[in-house]
C-alpha cells in the first residue's frame, strides 16, 4: 500500500502527463464499453495524454485470475462485478486501493462518505449500479408480461426464454417468481430445499431456453426473434430501446440489482497510469457522464444531481434507472456475502443440472 501512495504522490507532485504512456482497460463490450471510452477513455487521454487501449471479455474476472497465478498480467483496470471484486482481492489477486487517494465531491466531501454504502472496498471502486432484468418483445406481448412469474410462465407468455448461463441472479429470479418474498431470498437459498425450490422453478423453463454469456446477446435474442423474453443486463436493453428503437420493455419487477467495480491486477504492468485511470474515472462528474450513455446508477452520492438526460439530449435518464424509486418496489439488492463463499458450489451445480 505505502508504494502505491508514493507512486501517485509522486505523478502529483511531477504534473503527471506521461505522453508516451499508456493504460489497458477491460471492460464488458457493447454499449457498456461505449458508455465507459465516452466517459471516462477520450476525456482522461485528453487530460492526461495517456492511452487508454480497450479490450473486452464476456466476464473480465476470468481472465484476471489467470494472468496474476501464471505472472503474465497484460491489462492494468478492469470492471468486475462485486463478489469477483470481493473473491479476487481475498485470494491476493488485486492490487490495494486507498480510498483516500480518490477526489472529494465538488462540496469537499471526502470520497469515504460521498460513494454509496459498500461501494469501496480494500481492492475496489464501484462505478456504477446496475441490475438483471427481463425484457419482452412488445410486438409479441402488447399486454405484458408484468411480473417475474410471468417469465417462468409458458402457457401464458408462449416462446423462447434467454438466460445468462450461471447460478447468479437466476436462482434469486426463479425464488422471487415461486412468490418468495425479495427479502427472503438469501436466507432461503441458504438452504438445500431453497436451492431445490430454485432449480425445480429453472425446471420449468429449462427445455424453452437459450442461454447467454456475453452482455450484448440478449438484445441481439430479442431482435432476431431467437426468444421474446430475456433476462439481461438493464443498460443493455435500455440501450437497444433508446439508441436503436427495438420494441422492447423491460420488467423491473423481481430486478437483482448491484455495484460495478473497477480493480487493478497484480502485477499490472502500468500501475501509475492504473491508479490514475481509476482515480479520473470515479470523481463526481465523471460517473455522471456515463449515465449520459447508459442506463446504470453512480456509483457517488454527489452524481445523482448531474444526471440528467441521454445523449440524444431528450431522453430523461432518471426513471431507466435500476435505483429509481418506482423501479425497486420488488428488489432485489445482490449479496455479494452469499456468492463469495457459494459461487463456485452452486455453478457447479448449474452446470451439472445445465448437462442433464
Amino acid at each position: 500500500m505505502k508504494k502505491i501512495l508514493t507512486l501517485s504522490t509522486a505523478l502529483t507532485a511531477v504534473g503527471f502527463t506521461a505522453a508516451a504512456q499508456e493504460v489497458t482497460v477491460m471492460s464488458w463490450g457493447g454499449a457498456y464499453t461505449v458508455s465507459q471510452v465516452e466517459a471516462y477513455h477520450k476525456p482522461f487521454t485528453a487530460e492526461t495524454g495517456i492511452k487508454v487501449v480497450s479490450v473486452d471479455a464476456d466476464n473480465p474476472a476470468t481472465p484476471i485470475k489467470a494472468m496474476v497465478e501464471a505472472g503474465n498480467v497484460t491489462i492494468d483496470v478492469a470492471d468486475v462485478e462485486y463478489a469477483d471484486a470481493i473473491r479476487l482481492c481475498d485470494e491476493g489477486l488485486l492490487e490495494e486501493i486507498d480510498p483516500s487517494i480518490l477526489p472529494p465531491a465538488p462540496d469537499g466531501t471526502p470520497a469515504t462518505d460521498d460513494f454509496l454504502p459498500g461501494a469501496l472496498t480494500d481492492c475496489a471502486v464501484a462505478s456504477i449500479v446496475f441490475s438483471t432484468v427481463f425484457a419482452y418483445d412488445t410486438t409479441k406481448f402488447p399486454e405484458g408480461p408484468t411480473s417475474m412469474a410471468d417469465f417462468f410462465d409458458l402457457e401464458g407468455f408462449p416462446g423462447k426464454r434467454g438466460m445468462r448461463k450461471g447460478a447468479k441472479a437466476n436462482l434469486e429470479m426463479a425464488l422471487m417468481a415461486d412468490g418468495v418474498p425479495a427479502d427472503e431470498v438469501y436466507a432461503l437459498l441458504e438452504t438445500d430445499e431453497g436451492v431445490a425450490q430454485a432449480f425445480a422453478m429453472l425446471d420449468k423453463i429449462k427445455g424453452d431456453t437459450i442461454w447467454w454469456e456475453a452482455g450484448a446477446q440478449p438484445p441481439q435474442l430479442l431482435a432476431d426473434g431467437e426468444v421474446v423474453m430475456t433476462t439481461a443486463y438493464n443498460g443493455r436493453i435500455f440501450a437497444a430501446q433508446v439508441a436503436e428503437s427495438k420494441p422492447f420493455a423491460i420488467v423491473w419487477d423481481g430486478q437483482v440489482y448491484e455495484y460495478d467495480l473497477f480493480v487493478i491486477p497484480k502485477g499490472a504492468p502500468n500501475m501509475e497510469s492504473a491508479l490514475e485511470f481509476v482515480k479520473f474515472s470515479t470523481d463526481t462528474q465523471r460517473l455522471a457522464d456515463q449515465a449520459k450513455w447508459i442506463s446504470y446508477g453512480p456509483g457517488r452520492k454527489s452524481s445523482g444531481a448531474l444526471v440528467g438526460l441521454y445523449q440524444d439530449g431528450v431522453t430523461e435518464m432518471a426513471p431507466h434507472m435500476p435505483t429509481s424509486a418506482e423501479n425497486l418496489t420488488n428488489a432485489l439488492a445482490s449479496s455479494y456475502e452469499f456468492w463469495v463463499d457459494r459461487d463456485s458450489e452452486l455453478n457447479e451445480r448449474f452446470n451439472a443440472w445445465l448437462a442433464q
